[in-house]
């Protein structure tokens, strides 16, 4: 029995797509390729900045600024969890991991933080912007793959590219939420006062709102850390690419312990981000 639809051909919307895309690689071709060159030259040189010195150097250094910025707790379990990735010998994977994560947040909250100021400042921007955001966090997240091989090739850079398309929504999201969380009598005191849009943008409603915004970029790295193993399939090593590794080679332990220290990385940034976002607030 035939499911073809009845009244039209097929919509070529493929067609469509293979078209733009290879429009835009053709057309950008030199700019990718610079691009994905200051990243991949980046990435490489933070990895080995933090791999030259010896593991427990290093992280005396992470608990040191953990302590600093969330408090002896936090500082004593990101030196506890750093260790315990380093005894399992995934300290080389876990800094690719982390290098990649840190990438990928930095280049995403650049780009959401100015889109969600907006959002927030204009009733029309906001509205025009919620469908997009809506299409990102539902589209799968394998499908960000695809465009980005033929832009960037295989390797980190396609990896952090598609990792900062998946994981910039909630940052765009929360920003604007902050910003229209502020309350109205403190908007209208800076109006009273003769302040301009921007003073009142930066010394009233970004201030109020930056534990709302600390929760967006908490959550932009969940997300990224989410995309480490799918990330791992065009090459982005790491974590990602030893939980990938287990996976061709039918190794569940090995599995486990990649996927426990990608666990262990995730509860480190997000009690940091958390402690972050608490203190900052007013």
């Amino acid at each position: 029995m035939s499911h073809d639809f009845p009244f039209f051909g097929k919509f070529p919307l493929a067609d469509y797509i293979d078209d733009g895309l290879d429009w835009l690689t053709d057309t950008f071709s030199g700019l990718t390729r610079a691009i994905s060159n200051v990243l991949g030259d980046g990435v490489d040189g933070v990895v080995l900045l933090l791999t030259f010195p010896p593991p427990w150097l290093v992280i005396l250094i992470f608990a040191g600024v953990a302590w600093l910025a969330a408090g002896r707790r936090v500082a004593i379990g990101t030196a506890a969890g750093l260790l315990f990735l380093w005894n399992l010998q995934l300290w080389q994977a876990t800094i690719e991991t982390l290098t990649l994560v840190l990438f990928a947040t930095a280049v995403a909250v650049a780009i959401a933080l100015p889109i969600g100021i907006l959002g927030g400042l204009s009733e029309r921007f906001h509205r025009a912007t919620m469908p997009v955001l809506d299409f990102m966090q539902t589209m799968p997240a394998f499908v960000y793959l695809i465009p980005a091989i033929p832009f960037f090739g295989l390797g980190q850079v396609s990896a952090m590219f598609a990792t900062v398309i998946f994981s910039m929504p909630p940052a765009i999201r929360l920003t604007i939420l902050g910003i229209r969380q502020v309350p109205r009598e403190l908007v209208e005191a800076a109006d009273a006062f003769g302040a301009s849009r921007r003073q009142k943008l930066f010394k009233v409603q970004l201030p109020l709102a930056v534990p709302t915004i600390m929760a967006g970029i908490n959550q932009t790295i969940m997300l990224a850390l989410s995309m480490v193993v799918i990330a791992a399939m065009i090459g982005a090593g790491g974590l990602g690419g030893e939980v990938w590794r287990a996976i061709q080679r039918l190794q569940p332990g090995n599995g486990f312990e990649a996927g426990i220290a990608i666990v262990i990385l995730a509860m480190i940034l997000d009690r940091v981000t958390q402690r972050i976002g608490r203190k900052s607030g007013p």
